[in-house]
């Protein structure tokens, strides 16, 4: 199948410069810089780094060098600040060089948030909530739509806003889309269910007993099917925010069915573990 073109690179959104122009009265354009005078990107939107592809680069820079210059701009009167290029830096330091190719420019703020966001879409490093919290970024502090952001980065506009819908999961859930325990199609599935407590809990049921996404959507929606078809009695406002704050804290369904003079709390579980995990909680085990 053919690939969709990737969004304008990165030459695109920083034009380059002479060998011989400055920033600042300070040499820009390409050169080797010290690795040490290059600080971090503040605006870095991947935040796990794979410490084996890591390993495996520095080996090749060991052997062929630093095929590709790293992008910095400068930062106080000596330092210098990565605009793009991490793993490429981490990796040469790993290979023990002191100095990498660089190309130095001045960019803003908001281009090295751009910059770092292109780098990282399209070489596909990033896990589904770095790049949605990146996507949220560009949206939220440059003020990109989403339709810029298609252009951008080369994608369609439906899959950046069903990227950016995974935020609306509980950080638990969004760490185990992290961490790779649960897939973006996963994720996709639960956010049919309304309440973040039910989320949680069928995450961590799903995730213990390794359903796939297919599975789990079909799960959803027995659970759907369950809520909407049950029998609900009316109940104060403040009744379903105590429920609401139940889930949340126990993370599963809550419901709480008054009577005349008292009533009943049903809290459901959906393994041994879910149940141990409830009484442990209660201080029963």
């Amino acid at each position: 199948m053919h690939r969709k073109a990737l969004g304008r690179g990165l030459e695109a959104l920083i034009p380059p410069t002479t060998a011989t122009a400055t920033i600042e009265g300070r040499p820009a354009g390409a050169r080797e810089l010290p690795i040490s005078e290059i600080g971090s990107n503040p605006f870095q939107p991947r935040k796990h780094f794979d410490d084996e592809a890591i390993r495996e680069l520095a080996a090749s820079i060991k052997a062929t060098g630093v095929l590709q210059p790293v992008l910095v701009r400068l930062q106080g009167e000596h330092g210098y600040q990565l605009v793009a290029g991490e793993r490429r830096l981490r990796a040469a330091a790993l290979a023990g060089l002191d100095r990498i190719p660089a190309v130095v420019r001045e960019v803003t703020d908001h281009e090295m948030m751009e910059l770092a966001l292109v780098e990282n879409i399209q070489r596909e490093n990033l896990n589904p909530i770095e790049e949605a919290r990146a996507y949220h970024t560009l949206v939220d502090a440059v003020g990109l739509t989403h339709d810029q952001l298609s252009e951008r980065v080369g994608k369609q506009r439906s899959s950046i806003t069903n990227a950016l819908r995974l935020l609306a999961l509980p950080a638990e859930v969004q760490d185990m889309v992290s961490r790779g325990t649960l897939s973006a199609g996963h994720a996709r599935a639960l956010l049919g269910l309304e309440k973040s407590g039910e989320q949680l809990a069928t995450a961590r049921y799903i995730s213990n007993k390794g359903f796939s996404v297919r599975r789990t959507e079909a799960f959803v929606r027995r659970r759907l099917r369950r809520i909407h078809t049950r029998t609900r009695v009316a109940q104060r406002p403040e009744v379903s925010e105590w429920a609401t704050s139940l889930e949340r804290r126990f993370a599963t369904r809550v419901v709480i069915t008054p009577g005349r003079k008292g009533g009943k709390i049903e809290f459901e579980y959906y393994s041994q573990e879910d149940l141990e995990r409830l009484l442990e909680s209660w201080g029963v085990l």
